[in-house]
């Protein structure tokens, strides 16, 4: 039980941090805006050295691949369209439940916008209960619970790619996920584990391309900066930005980190009005490496409610008349979803195992091990005790 009355006493101190905070913040925003004006004239040579320098450079930073100081509309979306989500959640193993084992659940819509077509809402569920399955990543270090949530992102695209290229329909279409296409994990991961990983996603890209079916990333609240970084070789205090030559072991008093913790949005909020999108990047994040030729792409844009971030393969980025079009219809879902994309918020609620859903499974599970044959079938006495409280 919460103590309110000592909370009460902290948060005297906590408000007056962030009223100091947000003093601070207001000026690195303002320094970053003067910086960004200076790039705009000195961005060929800032990407120039940007990618002379890039193996050198110790810090992820995107490049921009059109004008910086372009503000574009995005087009009205043509009535009659697709759009495409999914969304996953899962039931994590545990030793206190009646039997070791966990479920992934992908929830799937499918939304038909003028066209009289009924709307796809709906969830895969999958029990994993083999030893393959359990503790195949512990010989990679990996804890079973965060190999649950690699092979949920895995599903996720490859269900997507599944009703993306069922669909008959001749109207333009969008596949949606919740997050970045950038999985930023998979750095940390072994080659072994992450080739289990990453080829069905990289599989299922190529044949929404095949299909020409735009896939994208929605981020809310993104606190991402690597376009923030780049604006860091314009405050770099050295001839050139080799930091592994002037500023080695320094990762936290190096001169040109002057914006932090300041996020790509909060600068791109002062630029941008609603319906528009920012500057197109390319990330550079070194994971893409092992993309193929599926590098990322990403734009901020003002939804209305927050700047969101945009993220889209190079095919998508590449075709200027795809990613209009899917910029439109992104921005139309967010329109209907009342500042968040509906496609993906069905496809979260699809995909949700409410508590009653966890207690009918475990119960499901429970009937089928007695059919087999199995004694002592229950939980354990610290969990049966944490369900109830007996003071």
């Amino acid at each position: 039980m919460l103590d309110l009355t000592q909370l009460a006493r902290q948060m005297q101190g906590l408000s007056q941090h962030l009223t100091l905070e947000a003093a601070a913040s207001r000026q690195r925003l303002e320094l970053a805006q003067q910086h960004l004006k200076n790039a705009y004239d000195r961005q060929d040579d800032l990407v120039q050295r940007q990618e002379k320098w890039r193996d050198r450079i110790i810090f992820s930073n995107a490049t921009p691949v059109e004008p910086l100081d372009i503000c574009i509309d995005i087009p009205t979306p043509p009535k009659v369209h697709t759009v495409i989500a999914t969304d996953g959640s899962q039931i994590a193993p545990n030793h206190h439940e009646i039997a070791y084992c966990y479920l992934l659940n992908i929830g799937r819509v499918v939304l038909h916008y003028g066209q009289n077509l009924h709307p796809v809402l709906d969830s895969l569920p999958e029990v994993f209960y083999r030893a393959e399955d359990l503790y195949m990543s512990r010989q990679w270090g990996i804890r079973t619970e965060e190999w649950m949530g690699y092979r949920r992102t895995a599903s996720e695209t490859t269900v997507l790619a599944e009703l993306a290229c069922a669909e008959k329909t001749e109207a333009p279409t969008l596949a949606m996920v919740d997050g970045s296409l950038i999985y930023w994990f998979l750095e940390q991961l072994p080659g072994e584990a992450r080739d289990r990983i990453l080829p069905p996603i990289l599989e299922a890209w190529k044949q929404m391309r095949e299909a020409q079916i735009p896939i994208m990333g929605y981020l809310s609240a993104s606190r991402n900066i690597e376009a923030m970084n780049f604006l860091r070789l314009t405050a770099c205090s050295h001839p050139v930005p080799d930091c592994k030559t002037f500023c080695p072991n320094q990762l936290e008093k190096v001169p040109c980190k002057i914006f932090e913790p300041l996020r790509d949005t909060a600068l791109w909020s002062t630029k941008l009005k609603p319906g528009q999108r920012s500057t197109l990047w390319r990330s550079n994040a070194h994971i893409l490496e092992q993309y193929e030729d599926q590098k990322i792409y990403f734009c901020y844009v003002h939804v209305g409610t927050e700047i969101a971030r945009i993220e889209v393969p190079a095919w998508v980025a590449e075709n200027t008349t795809m990613l209009d079009q899917a910029l439109g219809l992104m921005l139309a879902q967010v329109q209907k979803g009342y500042g968040y994309p509906v496609a993906i918020a069905e496809a979260h609620n699809q995909a949700v195992v409410k508590g009653g859903d966890k207690a009918r499974f475990f119960a499901l599970l429970e009937q089928q091990m007695i059919k087999a044959g199995l004694r002592n079938v229950g939980t354990s006495y610290k969990e049966a005790r944490k369900r109830g409280s007996i003071a």
